[in-house]
């Protein structure tokens, strides 16, 4: 790890104005991912790191109909909230899921939307091919091991994953995100937010360099909305998913009103299932149904022979999460 300067600024402006006027900084919060990519993997290598914990960005505002989060809010405080536990229990189910109480009080909402993929090629610095890392430089995982990659929005410049379970549910809520630069501040959907890898994989989410998050909204669901999140991995703790599902369903008279669904693990960004959501809607809720928008959700997929499997695999997952939610499970 290369030496670097920790400066801890006052206010917001402050610290956008520090970043902004320098290529070579970057912010510090939780670090619950940065300081593995600084110290253990060396893919990062900033010469100034602007430390915002500070900052009065933390904290949970409630409204009539949507939650506004500091974007240095806690996941475990998040999960403790009352108002996520009635309204919204798959963002909870998904803070749960997402990692251990240690981590939990240390990542922040800010912080886990922006963690970088986990793709062991990208965090591998001896591997020369990673278009994440190196722009043009190629993709090690098309032709090596990629049993955790991605199948959706994915191509032959980037299959990295990304690997956040809290920003499933966020992305089916149409969260949005407030951003803020030195002279400007701006909104926007979680689902415009990031970008897919195009020939452009080291380019993951709509920052400019310097742009600070400083606030997450929450949209709540409707009172007697149901939903759930699943999550597929391979040990029953401290595991990434293979597949994800966050769904919320309103249903009456067995039939679905509305519905939201949203996939991890399998996208190179989270995944709006929004093929999935029209044929859900106004249909009755069975296993017909769900399956047939499983089927619509998983097409134009792009595999390599070590991720073929997850078609199946999130097919048989959108199902299930769909039958656990509803209770319809014929």
């Amino acid at each position: 790890m290369q030496a670097f300067e920790y400066v801890r600024p006052d206010d917001v402006a402050d610290a956008v104005a520090m970043v902004s006027a320098d290529p070579d900084a970057q912010y510090l919060a939780g670090g619950t991912t940065q300081l593995d990519l600084m110290l253990n993997d060396g893919v990062l290598e900033p010469e100034r790191l602007v430390d915002i914990t500070r900052l009065p960005l933390r904290g949970i505002t409630h409204h009539e109909d949507s939650l506004h989060l500091g974007a240095l809010t806690t996941m475990e405080e998040l999960a403790a909230d009352a108002t996520v536990s009635e309204r919204v229990p798959f963002v909870r189910d998904a803070l749960l899921a997402g990692a251990s109480v240690q981590l939990r009080n240390m990542a922040t909402i800010g912080g886990n939307l922006l963690q970088r993929t986990r793709c062991r090629y990208f965090r591998d610095t001896t591997v020369p091919a990673c278009n994440k890392r190196r722009p043009g430089s190629g993709c090690a995982a098309v032709t090596g091991a990629a049993r955790m990659h991605a199948i959706l929005g994915a191509s032959g410049h980037c299959i990295a994953v990304h690997a956040s379970d809290l920003c499933v549910p966020l992305v089916a809520l149409d969260a949005a995100v407030h951003i803020q630069a030195v002279d400007t501040a701006r909104a926007v959907p979680l689902t415009e937010f990031y970008l897919l890898p195009g020939d452009r994989p080291d380019r993951e989410n709509v920052l400019e360099h310097g742009e600070l998050v400083t606030e997450v909204v929450v949209p709540l669901l409707p009172p007697g909305a149901r939903s759930g999140y699943l999550k597929i991995r391979d040990r029953a703790s401290y595991e990434f998913a293979l597949t994800s599902a966050a769904a919320a369903l309103v249903i009456e008279d067995d039939t679905i009103v509305d519905a939201r669904l949203a996939l991890g693990g399998v996208g190179t960004i989270p995944w709006r299932a929004r093929e999935a959501e029209e044929i859900l809607t106004g249909a009755r809720a069975n296993t017909d149904t769900f399956r047939d928008a499983a089927e619509a959700t998983i097409r134009n997929t792009f595999t390599v022979p070590g991720t073929a499997f997850k078609v199946d695999l999130t097919q048989r997952t959108i199902v299930r999460i769909l039958q656990t939610v509803s209770g319809a499970w014929s």
